[in-house]
């Protein structure tokens, strides 16, 4: 039996998806693609990557494949019903969601938001989907003279409060935010409750860096859950700890950008420890992409890929990289919302089998399986493991 691996290093592009997936027609993403969408600009340039192979991936529509490719790859198909961030990141972690989590295009039915203004003692303003940078322009005003808090959606599972933080420091508007999710379980068990601070005088309001996401918890047991039950690490760098409610996270640290992301698993990759490094660089996708700012997401992909460079570097003998995406989040096209594409997935490591093409999966659970099976670890969860396939 060959020996396991002593550290994975999953680091999810948050929205970087490589195409629309055969059902884009019901999501409304037919002709969704927000990688090309970056190649087209010409200015795309990711040698790690492309050497990694990247553009060798089945069906990419894009780039230039390399002969030798230095680590393995394969196309991954969402089983799951949804596009969003919860539930693309629990399929990654084993947990196939038949449902996609409620939305809102309407706002939040009455009932909710009583329960909610009883509670909390505090009116509500808005509620309806919005841009977050927006909302706060057209109601901070009214949210400073009345007291009123700001409740608003998106295309995704979310209820988020945005409040000033003179008016309502961000402890309170986290104990708001715990209220919602006690409230939003059930018919209205939204994927996130995120709390939208803000600071500044009207008109120019700006969000601070005290966002906080309170999130549903996992319905059922992950990857991440039995790397934990086996006495291995399971570090969360960024907003991984939120999505999965802190269930099955033994460290984590936040993060304040990709970049920022970045250095702090650089950082991790010069610690010793055993086990998973779970890691999302969530620019990309609330950036830029919804944002519908090819300029700044092709600048953003440009930047992680100097720094992946960086991260192979440290990597022992013993190490295995993994990188892939939750979604996608096409900057060119009309809607700012996710996208339903298929997600890349990476696997570099001295002991990865070089050029190893696993083509397209049918689940994102595969990672999950896999990355557990690398360090030793039996997954009780959906996917497939390719370790076997993969070790060398």
């Amino acid at each position: 039996m060959l020996e396991r691996i002593k550290r994975v290093f999953l680091i999810v592009l948050d929205s970087v998806g490589i195409g629309e997936e055969p059902d884009a027609a019901d999501y409304g993403d037919v002709g969704s693609h927000t990688l090309r969408a970056c190649y087209n600009t010409g200015k795309l340039k990711l040698p790690n990557l492309q050497k990694l192979g990247l553009y060798n991936i089945e069906g990419i529509g894009c780039g230039q494949a390399v002969k030798n490719p230095l680590g393995a790859c394969a196309r991954m198909r969402e089983a799951s019903a949804g596009k969003d961030t919860t539930i693309g990141h629990w399929e990654i972690a084993g947990i196939i969601s038949p449902k996609p989590l409620p939305v809102y295009p309407n706002g939040f039915p009455p009932e909710v938001l009583a329960a909610f203004e009883q509670r909390t003692g505090r009116k509500v303003l808005c509620n309806k989907p919005y841009s977050g940078t927006q909302v706060i322009l057209d109601y901070g005003k009214e949210h400073e003279q009345t007291g009123a808090l700001i409740v608003y959606t998106s295309a995704d599972s979310v209820f988020q409060i945005a409040a000033h933080e003179r008016l309502v420091p961000p402890k309170e508007l986290y104990r708001y935010c715990e209220i919602a999710r006690e409230i939003l379980t059930g018919e209205h068990g939204v994927g996130r409750v995120i709390a939208r601070p803000f600071e500044g005088e009207y008109p120019n309001y700006r969000r601070t860096a005290n966002r906080h996401d309170f999130s549903l918890k996992p319905p059922g047991n992950t990857f991440l859950d039995d790397l934990q039950a086996a006495r291995l690490a399971t570090v969360s760098v960024g907003k991984i700890v939120d999505i999965f409610a802190g269930k099955g996270i033994s460290e984590s640290v936040r993060t304040v950008s990709n970049d920022d992301g970045m250095q702090k698993t650089l950082a991790y990759a010069k610690k010793d420890f055993n086990g998973l490094c779970f890691v999302n660089l969530v620019d990309f996708d609330m950036v830029y992409g919804h944002r519908n700012d090819v300029a700044g997401y092709t600048q953003a992909l440009n930047r992680a890929d100097e720094q992946l460079g960086a991260l192979i570097g440290l990597l022992g003998d013993n190490d295995v990289l993994m990188i892939t995406a939750d979604h996608g989040c096409d900057p060119s096209t009309e809607s700012t919302d996710h996208s339903r594409e298929y997600t890349p997935w990476l696997i570099y490591g001295k002991r990865i089998q070089a050029g190893l093409n696993l083509k397209t999966r049918p689940t994102f659970a595969d990672i999950g399986k896999t990355a557990a099976a690398l360090l030793g670890v039996e997954a009780h969860i959906s996917g497939t493991s390719h370790a076997g396939e993969l070790l060398v």
